[in-house]
């Protein structure tokens, strides 16, 4: 009777031990800072379809070929091709008080461009997409200018983020139908700054493409009080933003073959593509970079993964998720099955633990494990979510999962030019390659429960 109690102690020093070897090796002989620090310094931003984009596709390929992947591949994508253009002018012409004044603004991606002649119109303030159909009728031969600011009192920024950004994915699209002629979104962010923040929008078929543009938070509360003292304020809007035909680009997808259940398997990685401001450090070099790490851990400490453990870079997560789509596809035609799917694409920042998307018994199963992680300080197993890259991954019974930091600082640095390699701290770089190669490691040893 007393063996059972005395074989899971034994299992657990087990597992304790092993992942005391990953998270020193980590923290210890890591080349992830230095492999980010290349991505962002070398090659710098990477919208999907640019020159950016190939050179990191390239790099790396070269770098998982370079630590002895068993197998290592490009999967052919098809990706939207945007691009902004070389001018991007938003200025009020008529201001009372102050004259010109010129915003510091950026196009939204995927939006169209207002051309040569641009737009000069009057302004109407929204809060957001529930304020259209009061002011329907005040719309057309207008600019909107959606100003609904991220909640600060919510503690989870994401839910924070998610609940404002619809202005900036759908505002076009829920306005062009009352004639309104462009848009202008305040920035997603909880900061108060002068840093405009990118990011894509979505058109509705059959509905006229409106320009849009962003601005920073302090341009934003600057126009929303000019327009308490003078109504007829002018803005004046001028960008060349073009759609051009898909182009190729690609997944790139790095392999340890199981050598136990070579036929399931278990994905991590993040989407390589980033804006083209900034250098795509926290969204997402890091999550891409920290899921080839998992597998170099697993080398570099001899660890035979039963399952086949796959890295993948994604392509066009920020303006059309094709990478994605593409990577399910592939897998469903081959008959695949994957275990579970890993997602790094909040920055990299201190774990805190991890969200998932899955049935109630494999949610249950990853939460057992909970009290391994948390001497590492990862608590956090409750929240829902998974990424955005796998989730098509779903329809296989696929267990998602995303890396959960600390997201405090997160929205200060998304989508803009400020996202760069120095405002990422190597030690939590690290803490989150560890946290993830950790979690690889139990799936692979104890499997999911299938749906």
């Amino acid at each position: 009777m007393l063996v059972m109690p005395y074989l899971i102690l034994a299992q657990k020093k087990s597992d304790e031990t092993i992942m005391a070897s990953i998270y020193d090796e980590a923290l210890s002989n890591s080349p992830l800072y230095e492999n980010l620090r290349v991505l962002c310094k070398d090659i710098g931003h990477r919208l999907s379809g640019s020159s950016g984009a190939a050179a990191a596709i390239e790099y790396t390929r070269q770098l998982m070929i370079e630590y002895n992947f068993d197998t290592v591949y490009l999967q052919s994508v098809m990706v939207p091709n945007w691009k902004r253009g070389p001018v991007e002018i938003l200025k009020i012409t008529n201001s009372k008080k102050q004259g010109v004044i010129d915003f510091n603004a950026l196009a939204l991606g995927n939006s169209v461009g207002t051309g040569p002649q641009g737009i000069l119109a009057e302004i109407i303030e929204l809060k957001g997409l529930s304020e259209i159909n009061e002011h329907r009728d005040e719309i057309a031969g207008k600019i909107v200018f959606f100003n609904g600011p991220m909640d600060p009192t919510l503690i989870e920024t994401f839910s924070a983020y998610g609940a404002a950004v619809s202005q900036r994915s759908s505002g076009a699209a829920h306005t062009g139908p009352y004639g309104a002629k462009a848009i202008i979104v305040r920035s997603i962010t909880q900061s108060l700054d002068d840093v405009p923040h990118a990011g894509s929008l979505r058109y509705k078929a059959g509905v006229k493409a409106l320009p849009a543009m962003a601005i920073s938070t302090k341009d934003a509360n600057l126009l929303s009080q000019l327009l308490k003292d003078q109504a007829d304020l002018l803005i004046y809007m001028e960008n060349y933003a073009v759609i051009l035909p898909e182009t190729q680009s690609y997944n790139v997808i790095g392999q340890l073959n199981g050598n136990l259940l070579p036929n399931e398997y278990i994905v991590i990685g993040g989407h390589l593509d980033s804006w083209d401001v900034g250098e795509g450090a926290h969204d997402d070099g890091s999550g891409c970079l920290q899921g080839i790490e998992v597998l170099r851990i697993f080398k570099s400490l001899n660890i035979k993964p039963k399952r086949t453990l796959r890295a993948v870079m994604w392509m066009n997560e920020e303006n059309g998720g094709k990478g994605g789509k593409a990577y399910a596809d592939m897998s469903k035609s081959r008959n695949e099955y994957h275990i579970a799917a890993i997602e790094s694409d909040r920055g990299g920042f201190v774990p805190r633990g991890f969200t998932s998307t899955g049935s109630a018994k494999q949610k249950q199963q990853l939460l057992k494990w909970k009290t391994l992680f948390e001497p590492y300080g990862l608590h956090d197993f409750a929240q829902e979510g998974g990424g955005a890259d796998i989730s098509p991954l779903s329809n296989q019974g696929t267990l998602l999962i995303g890396l959960l930091p600390d997201g405090q600082r997160y929205f200060r640095y998304h989508h803009t030019e400020e996202d760069v390699f120095e405002a990422v701290d190597r030690r939590e770089l690290e803490l989150g390659a560890a946290s993830i190669a950790s979690l690889v490691y139990l799936l692979d040893q104890y499997g999911i429960a299938n749906q």
